[in-house]
C-alpha cells in the first residue's frame, strides 16, 4: 500500500484522534478520491480515514461486525462532525497486493477463493445491512438515469456496447440476485490482509452486508485479472470456490450493474 509522508496532523481531526497521532509519523495511503486515509506509525499502526459528513457510518458499523466475527480490525473512533473520521487499529500483516503473494499467482487464487467460500459460510445474523441487494440494484438504476457509466471497467465476454445495453442486460437479470450471504462488496486484493498466508482480516468493508455471492465472486475474479495482468486465474478462482455456488451467468449480471458505479 502506497504511503506518503505528511509534515503534521490533519486540520480538522478531531481531539479523541489526535492522541493516537501525537509524536507519531503519519502517512497518506489514500487510494480513492471519496477519501482521504492516514496511516499513524505509533505501536502497531492505526488508520483514519476521513470522508464527507455521514459517509463513513455504514463502513462503521459494518466494520464492528466483521470485527466481532473474528474477521477485521476494531473501531476505536468514529466522529461525525464536519467531516466523518473513522480510525481502526491496523490489521496485522500485508494486503494481497505484496510482492511476496503475487509472486505466487496459484496458491495466491487459491487463498483468497477458499477466505471467500468462508466469509460466504459465515452466519450474517445481526448484520447492520440485512439486505444489501436493494440499495445496490437501487444504485445501479439511479447511475444510469444520471449518466454515470464506467466501461473501462470490464474487457472480453463481459464487456457491453452501450450503457443501454449493459442496463438491458442488469434489468432482465436482476430478479435472480439473491440476499443470503454475508459479503465483503468489495473484494480486491487491496482489502484482503494476509499474515504469512493466513487470514488476518478483511478492511474496507462499507460494501458489505448481507447479499449475493457474485458481487464477491465477479470482483474476487476482477482483482486477479487486474492485479495479475492475466485471465488465465478466473476459472481457477471459481474453480477453488466452487462450482456448485458460482453461476457464471449470473456475474453477467453483476457487471451489468457495476459498470455504474
Amino acid at each position: 500500500m502506497r504511503k506518503t509522508l505528511v509534515n503534521k496532523i490533519p486540520d480538522g481531526m478531531p481531539l479523541e484522534i489526535r492522541r493516537f497521532a501525537a509524536s507519531a509519523d503519519i502517512y497518506d495511503s489514500s487510494s480513492s478520491p471519496e477519501a482521504t486515509v492516514y496511516f499513524i506509525d505509533k505501536g502497531n499502526g492505526y488508520y483514519v480515514k476521513r470522508s464527507g459528513k455521514g459517509a463513513l457510518a455504514t463502513e462503521c458499523k459494518m466494520t464492528e461486525y466483521f470485527h466481532a466475527k473474528g474477521l477485521g480490525t476494531a473501531v476505536l473512533s468514529y466522529v461525525c462532525a464536519a467531516d466523518d473520521w473513522l480510525l481502526t487499529a491496523a490489521v496485522p500483516g500485508d494486503d494481497c497486493t505484496c510482492e511476496k503473494y503475487l509472486a505466487q499467482p496459484k496458491r495466491l487464487c487459491d487463498t483468497i477463493a477458499a477466505e471467500l467460500r468462508k466469509l460466504h459460510e459465515t452466519d450474517p445474523a445481526g448484520c447492520p445491512v440485512p439486505d444489501r441487494m436493494a440499495e445496490y440494484c437501487a444504485t445501479a438504476d439511479r447511475n444510469y438515469r444520471a449518466g454515470k457509466y464506467d466501461p473501462s471497467l470490464l474487457s472480453g465476454d463481459f464487456a457491453f456496447r452501450s450503457a443501454h445495453e449493459a442496463h438491458n442486460v442488469f434489468t432482465a437479470g436482476k430478479d435472480a440476485l439473491q440476499s443470503r450471504v454475508l459479503l465483503h462488496g468489495d473484494y480486491c486484493l487491496p482489502n484482503i490482509i494476509l499474515s504469512d498466508w493466513k487470514l488476518s482480516g478483511f478492511i474496507d468493508v462499507d460494501g458489505g452486508g448481507v447479499g449475493d455471492r457474485h458481487i464477491d465472486l465477479f470482483w474476487g475474479a476482477w482483482t486477479l485479472c487486474r492485479n495479475l495482468k492475466t485471465d488465465r486465474y478466473c476459472g481457477r478462482f471459481l474453480d477453488a470456490y466452487g462450482r456448485d455456488r458460482a453461476d457464471e451467468s449470473i456475474l453477467k449480471i453483476i457487471a451489468a450493474a457495476e459498470v455504474f458505479g
